[in-house]
């Protein structure tokens, strides 16, 4: 039974490996294809003051007897006037709020439309202005997430407020980008935290020198390459590897420390996560609320836009990015051995 699933096994490797070659072959003919053709995004801006009050309009259309009705109109008529009036006086400008959505994967491939709205916001913003950046992220890439962190880190330098809100999870990379905040709020139940680094591998070194496969990987420096999928790892491997994870997870603890301070760094950073009523008490997080009343409470006074960028990414790009969601989804499944599930 046992050599039977390792032939198995050894059967699906090699046709993963085969589909994936053909598709990263046509993934780059059609790159080569497309070579030269300019690939323009645009920004989608959304009044969310106006949208609000239309979903407003409609259910008091629908709700109101036609004398309250009648009375409502009335009333949001004369509010109205008021508003116009108190806009034509200069001190009465109101502020704006940017309202911005980051929905992070593995490798924080929104880091590219985050980076073209935030330059945008910053072209036309005030002090009195804020961002509000909605994160859901579990994390990825260092570099990725380090990237994101800095886009936030713009508005800090462009003294513009920021605000960050956790609806549902941002935990590791996602709280790098968190953490640069002036204000982070959450929803009760989001996952905050993790702070610590992981970096995991399988390695089928002993199952290919069963079959008679050799490996041959070539490089120049001691270190190039520490551990590796298909060779025979080494402790001397495994001790560089270790040394390289400890030195990111202090760069981690030391940008956290340096944008909040008042966390106890030594107490959270031991890769744990907290639902946010927790993360408050460890001061991860600020104020318990969701982004949706954060925003309804922004519109009484404040003129509030969400801004998404829509890339028309090319045909290769969005090929290359659903091939590696494939291999992510495959992998999660293959080498996860625990879940968090509420019911």
């Amino acid at each position: 039974m046992i050599e039977f699933l390792s032939q198995y096994g050894l059967f699906l490797a090699k046709i993963l490996t085969l589909i994936v070659g053909i598709l990263i072959t046509f993934s780059a003919i059609i790159a080569i294809v497309q070579k030269g053709r300019k690939q323009d995004g645009t920004l989608v801006i959304t009044n969310l003051n106006e949208k609000f009050i239309d979903i407003r309009d409609s259910i008091q259309e629908e709700t109101l007897n036609k004398f309250e009705l009648k009375h409502w109109l009335k009333s949001q008529k004369q509010e109205s006037k008021q508003k116009k009036k108190a806009q034509k006086n200069a001190k009465d400008i109101r502020s704006r709020t940017f309202v911005v959505r980051f929905d992070g994967d593995i490798r924080a491939f929104e880091v590219t439309n985050l980076r073209e709205i935030i330059s945008a916001i910053l072209q036309v913003s005030a002090p009195k202005d804020e961002v509000l950046v909605i994160v859901e992220s579990s994390g990825g890439f260092v570099h990725g997430y380090g990237l994101a962190a800095s886009q936030l880190d713009r508005i800090k330098q462009h003294h513009i407020k920021l605000t960050v809100a956790i609806d549902k999870l941002a935990a590791s990379g996602g709280y790098l980008m968190a953490c640069v905040a002036d204000k982070i709020i959450a929803a009760p139940f989001a996952i905050v935290g993790s702070i610590g680094v992981i970096a995991q591998l399988p390695n089928f070194h002993r199952l290919l020198d069963k079959h008679n496969v050799d490996f041959e990987m070539h490089t120049a420096g001691e270190y190039k390459r520490t551990i590796t999928m298909f060779g025979k790892n080494t402790d001397k491997g495994r001790k560089k590897f270790q040394e390289e994870i400890e030195q990111t997870h202090e760069l981690f603890k030391q940008f956290i420390t340096a944008h909040r301070p008042q966390v106890n760094i030594a107490e959270v950073a031991t890769g744990e996560h907290w639902h946010a009523i927790t993360a408050l008490q460890y001061k991860l997080v600020d104020k318990i609320q969701t982004s949706d009343d954060f925003i309804l409470h922004k519109i009484k006074d404040s003129n509030v836009f969400e801004i998404s960028y829509e890339e028309k990414q090319k045909l290769s790009d969005r090929l290359s990015r659903n091939i590696f969601q494939s291999l992510e989804t495959l992998l999660l499944k293959l080498f996860t051995r625990k879940s968090i599930s509420a019911n």
